[in-house]
């Protein structure tokens, strides 16, 4: 379907271009054109190439909004074993009641998940679970564009699965693709990690973790090799060439250092980090350093709402308060890190922008509701008071997928739920 979007306020997010008042062309997946209004004339000769015009009146358009972590299946855990702190929640918890979900569970909690993500104005995922053949295929056939880590540890899968998800999973289909990883240092032996780096030196691959989340969790670390979980994970080259880090909440200069030194991202999740009480990242020293920040929710039982909306008010909030400081972390300085920095993070910079010749992942904001009036700062009202309720439409590979309430995902958010719900009670 090919769609020309007129009467339309613009955030392009493209470095140094301001808000501005314009349309915008979709034809098959890409943005053909962005920019000022065409006359009656001009439009009169290209309309026959839209199969439907959308009059934006005078809402916004942007970018969709990245989700650099996630662990989309855990919707089943939603409010499940809340008030623990992470080691304990994991392994009391979380770890017994997944190794008894099968691939089909996955998947349709999943799907669960994707509703979550269109009203939140989420176009991309970066999602670590199980079973990633059957999220692939979930994504895939509800139309959400996934890049997938591997989360293996030392209870599985094998090096040799490892690798065939990574060579596997990354040509099926243009809104999937698949990431080296490992859930986190302590869950991974060192023989574990070492080999997983001769990995990412075979294929010249970047390398994503949790990292540094807890206190306890760099204690420990540093009790069994005498570093930190940053540095010890470097001393193995396995950051080599790249990658990122989810949650960086206790860093030192040392491990700073490291990220700089291999153009690494940082992917901080206030809400989870908030609810588990495991710390407060220190946003503004990575952005004072150069370095790449996104965004990300976690999962749904550890947040426990995939709300993009809420992590940007407490990444600025929360890191006002760590400095003690009202000016740090501006609120387009976030809304950079939700579009432009989860697609870097993620590797898919093709869909970082709104610009010619780039992927159609975008989303329409409603500013005509009470709390995005009077239209002071759109950049600010959207960190400081915007809301799931602002989002009108969320399109991806330039196909709506929600509009005003509805979803365009080939399955009813009713069967879904009914699917979840059978699905826990088989399993609590």
């Amino acid at each position: 379907m090919n769609i020309r979007f007129y009467n339309a306020r613009i955030l392009t997010m493209v470095e140094g271009q301001e808000i501005f008042d314009g349309e915008l062309w979709v034809e098959g997946s890409r943005i053909t054109y962005v920019g000022e209004a065409k006359s009656e004339e001009e439009i009169s000769k290209v309309s026959g190439r839209f199969t439907r015009c959308i009059d934006c009146r005078g809402n916004l358009l942007m970018p969709g909004f990245k989700d650099a972590h996630t662990h989309s299946g855990m919707t089943l855990m939603r409010t499940y074993a809340d008030g623990l702190p992470l080691q304990e929640w994991l392994e009391t918890k979380i770890f017994p009641l997944e190794a008894k979900m099968s691939g089909e569970d996955c998947a349709l909690l999943t799907k669960l998940a994707i509703l979550e993500y269109l009203t939140s104005g989420i176009t991309a995922i970066m999602d670590m679970y199980l079973s990633p053949e059957d999220i692939a295929t979930a994504c895939e056939e509800t139309g959400m564009r996934v890049v997938q880590v591997s989360g293996i540890n030392k209870f599985g899968p094998s090096l040799e699965v490892f690798e065939e998800r990574f060579l596997k999973l990354n040509d099926r289909h243009p809104l999937s693709s698949y990431k080296m990883g490992f859930h986190a240092e302590y869950t991974c032996d060192k023989e574990l990690l070492m080999k997983l780096s001769d990995l990412a030196h075979k294929y010249k691959a970047p390398m994503y973790t949790h990292n540094s989340e807890t206190v306890r969790e760099v204690k420990e670390c540093v009790d069994r090799y005498q570093m930190t979980p940053t540095v010890f994970l470097d001393s193995l080259g396995l950051f080599d060439y790249g990658g990122g880090g989810y949650h960086c909440c206790h860093m030192t200069d040392e491990d700073i250092e490291v990220f700089k030194k291999h153009n690494m991202s940082v992917v901080t999740n206030p809400g989870s980090n908030t609810k588990l009480a495991s710390g407060i990242a220190p946003v503004a020293r990575f952005l004072e350093e150069g370095i790449n920040v996104a965004i990300g929710t976690d999962g749904p039982s550890s947040n426990n709402c995939l709300d993009m909306f809420r992590e940007m008010f407490l990444v600025t909030g929360l890191a006002k308060l760590r400095e003690k400081d009202a000016s740090v972390v501006s609120g387009m300085e976030v809304l950079k890190m939700a579009t432009v920095g989860g697609a870097r993070a993620m590797d898919i910079m093709d869909c970082d922008v709104l610009a010619s010749g780039k992927e159609a992942d975008i989303i329409m904001i409603d500013l005509m509701q009470p709390n995005m009036q009077p239209i002071n700062d759109i950049a600010n009202n959207l960190v400081y008071s915007g809301s799931k309720q602002n989002v009108k439409m969320t399109m991806i590979h330039g196909k709506i997928l929600y509009e005003d309430g509805k979803f365009n995902i080939g399955i009813s958010p009713a069967d879904i739920y009914k699917g979840a719900s059978m699905i826990q009670k088989r399993l609590f």
